[in-house]
């Protein structure tokens, strides 16, 4: 039951960035949106028409299907932050050793700005294996409902197994 839940929402993850990138496309980079992944479809937060949401979900659902699986993955994902904090605090960590305060920051510097300097590549590998999937077969979108004003939309997605 779990298993089949972050299934769901490794795909609807997957469709959220392709849909958000093909939005950026359409409106052009100053556009601000955040999207978040749900087992039964993905949220879009911004100030975007529900007509640009649809017609750019259902691009991207059709592009991944086809096997467009690039689509998937984004450096303007949330998984770079996080793989940037942990990378960031560990490599600091591991800088510290036993010398003084003041003899550790520019070790502690130094790592934490390689850890940040990795997270971007090793953040869309684990976009690539482990929050996302391209897989995306038998998916359709049953849906895109506007809430909040025109501020959030839902785009409900369904799996046929």
């Amino acid at each position: 039951m779990l298993a089949d839940v972050i299934k769901k929402v490794r795909q609807n993850h997957a469709l959220e960035h392709g849909t958000v990138s093909i939005l950026l496309g359409k409106m052009g980079p100053n556009v601000r949106l955040i999207g978040r992944a749900v087992a039964d479809g993905f949220y879009i937060y911004g100030r975007v028409p529900t007509e640009a949401i649809q017609s750019s979900a259902e691009e991207a659902l059709h592009r991944l299907q086809s096997g467009e699986a690039t689509l998937a993955v984004t450096p303007l994902c949330g998984t770079n932050l996080a793989v940037a904090g942990i990378l960031a605090g560990s490599a600091s960590m591991m800088a510290m050793g036993r010398r003084s305060r003041l003899e550790r920051l520019p070790g502690v510097f130094t790592f934490a700005m390689v850890g940040v300097l990795a997270s971007q590549p090793v953040g869309q590998i684990v976009q690539k294996y482990l929050t996302t999937s391209p897989d995306l077969q038998g998916t359709s979108i049953t849906g895109v409902r506007r809430r909040a004003g025109g501020l959030v939309h839902k785009v409900e997605t369904v799996r046929a197994d």
